[in-house]
């Protein structure tokens, strides 16, 4: 089988599909892309069913080489990309051929961008998905982060036409940001002088953060003393620890927990989220959960009705 050959695996490179879906009960958590939209973007450039696998690179500093014909496509954190030495643009799709070098440089802006090829990755799945949980040495080449000389299969195929995302239509990444929040079945537990100080008060990214959560710095929450048994935990929860200092869990969360949760941030600003790095300032606001539905199904329907512009390849 063709593929990639990985000459510099960057900071942290992760093969991740659309993640390990229901397998809580066996206490492995979900994984998958940490920006999911991203994801999608980079799938359907390429008109890949939406999960296939791609490769989630943090701060960039990747170089492959080739040794197949197919088409790529880079999305997520502004990233320079090249290939054989050209600068080509993101979210568009590109032709690849047999001995060509791509180079995917630092990230100025966001700091999780996605290698998505014609068909994903032909990586072995393990309990149904291949999605790289380095905690849980599952999934992915071994379980772990891409290492030098490691080789990405892929089923050699292409596309007819370069597809190119309207400029208007690609997110941008943010290091101010008001994330809504769905209060759960514990808000009503925490003092009204509790609530108002959370959804008041600014926090910022502290030093602790990954794809599993990420731990926020600010003014303390109080929760009431009380013995709390432990729970599964939802994706975008947010814990309040002893220390009352928020942490938002993410794809490679825990399965369960027992600290008290005052709501869960909305799925898609929990993506934005996971653009940000150390200093990365906060909010919170309410969202009811009719209205999250359905911000989340128009976010659905704008990505499924945007049209690419389209090109021929040479």
């Amino acid at each position: 089988m063709s593929g990639f050959y990985v000459e510099h695996p960057g900071m942290h490179s992760l093969i991740e599909d659309a993640g390990r879906i229901g397998k809580a009960n066996l206490g492995l958590t979900t994984g998958g892309p940490a920006d999911r939209m991203a994801f999608y973007w980079g799938n359907r450039l390429l008109e890949n069913p939406r999960g296939c696998a791609a490769v989630e690179i943090t701060y960039g500093g990747v170089k492959l080489h080739s040794s197949c014909q197919t088409n790529i496509a880079i999305t997520g954190a502004a990233v320079e990309t090249k290939i054989n030495g050209e600068v080509v643009g993101n979210w568009q799709s590109h032709p690849v051929n047999k001995g060509d070098c791509i180079e995917i440089g630092f990230s100025r802006n966001g700091i999780k961008a996605y290698l998505s090829v014609k068909g994903g990755f032909a990586i072995k799945e393990q309990f149904g998905s291949c999605a790289t949980v380095v905690r849980e040495k599952i999934g992915g080449l071994h379980g772990k982060a891409l290492q030098k000389g490691d080789f990405l299969p892929v089923v050699s195929s292409i596309c007819t036409y370069r597809n190119t995302l309207p400029e208007e239509a690609i997110p941008h990444y943010s290091d101010s940001l008001t994330l809504r929040l769905i209060t759960g079945y514990q808000y009503s537990q925490f003092s009204p002088q509790q609530r108002q100080r959370f959804f008041s008060s600014e926090y910022q990214v502290s030093s602790q953060w990954d794809r599993m959560g990420y731990r926020l710095q600010g003014p303390a929450i109080k929760f009431p003393q009380q013995a709390m048994l432990s729970e599964g935990i939802a994706f975008g929860a947010v814990q309040i620890p002893a220390d009352g200092q928020p942490i938002v869990l993410l794809n490679d969360r825990q399965t369960i927990g027992g600290y008290p949760k005052i709501g869960s941030v909305f799925s898609l600003d929990a993506y934005q989220l996971s653009q940000c790095q150390q200093g990365a300032k906060v909010r919170f606001e309410p969202i009811n959960i009719e209205n999250a539905h359905n911000e989340l199904y128009l976010a659905q329907s704008r990505f499924r009705q945007v049209e690419f512009i389209k090109t021929a390849v040479a």
